[in-house]
């Protein structure tokens, strides 16, 4: 089933207008967990397990960091066949992010402080 796709421009016209969609994280594991940022008011689903609590008639915008949409198009597909609104963000975070659009910070993990010596060679 094609999954229908959103322009970063389209979705920021939305968010600026009355219109706001449902924001979905859908990146992989480590591309979320080593980001500290995400777009404004998203929620993480990867499409394991149910979906969050989302009404039927919200329109729902699924992104991921993959410029060819393979993650987020699977959870929108996932979503549609649950009979939900969904679409993917074409081009992912990494468009929406270069054209300097506005995203949240988020936490990521933190390094633990090397041992003292432990690089050296």
């Amino acid at each position: 089933m094609p999954v229908p796709r959103i322009t970063k421009e389209d979705l920021k016209q939305r968010l600026d207008g009355g219109s706001i969609p449902v924001l979905i994280d859908a990146r992989l594991k480590y591309p979320y967990e080593h980001s500290t940022v995400k777009l404004p008011g998203a929620i993480r689903f990867t499409g394991d397990g149910p979906p969050p609590p989302l009404g039927r008639d919200q329109d729902i915008v699924v992104y991921d960091s993959d410029p060819h949409e393979l993650a987020s198009s699977r959870v929108a597909g996932q979503l549609i066949r649950l009979g939900y609104r969904a679409s993917s963000l074409k081009g992912g975070i990494a468009d929406w992010m270069s054209a300097n659009l506005p995203t949240e910070t988020k936490e990521a993990p933190k390094q633990a402080t090397p041992e003292p010596g432990a690089l050296k060679g």
